[in-house]
């Protein structure tokens, strides 16, 4: 079974900067695409960054101009460096990763609690 942990998100005045990292455990055959997701108050949910399987990242274009994605395979992490936030980044911020199990088993994990992420204006 994968444990994912989920960290780095707290409260940050609007044009500062924040560092989520997402980190899988588990023992698994391999780990294959990582995504952050966030949801705000009374929206739904966003995809803000996909990395895929062999380190090609997509960052969704509402946020492309701010925010960056980097992944550490060896430590099986997934980084969001989010820079210059709005008030409008506010919300929880969730790690979602496929990996394959032994057997070649696809799985995802569940959502979990995520991490908070508030920017004061």
């Amino acid at each position: 079974q994968v444990q994912l942990a989920e960290s780095g998100g707290g409260l940050v005045q609007a044009g500062g900067s924040l560092r989520l990292s997402c980190t899988a455990s588990g023992s698994v055959a391999r780990f294959n695409g990582m995504t952050w997701w966030r949801q705000a108050p009374g929206k739904q949910r966003e995809l803000v960054a996909n990395s895929h399987a062999g380190g090609h990242i997509v960052i969704a274009d509402s946020v492309k101009d701010r925010f960056t994605a980097s992944r550490d395979d060896a430590k099986n992490t997934l980084y969001l460096q989010m820079d210059r936030v709005v008030p409008e980044d506010s919300g929880v911020y969730y790690c979602v990763i496929d990996y394959v199990e032994t057997g070649n088993i696809l799985r995802t994990t569940p959502w979990g609690q995520g991490t908070q992420v508030t920017v004061s204006a």
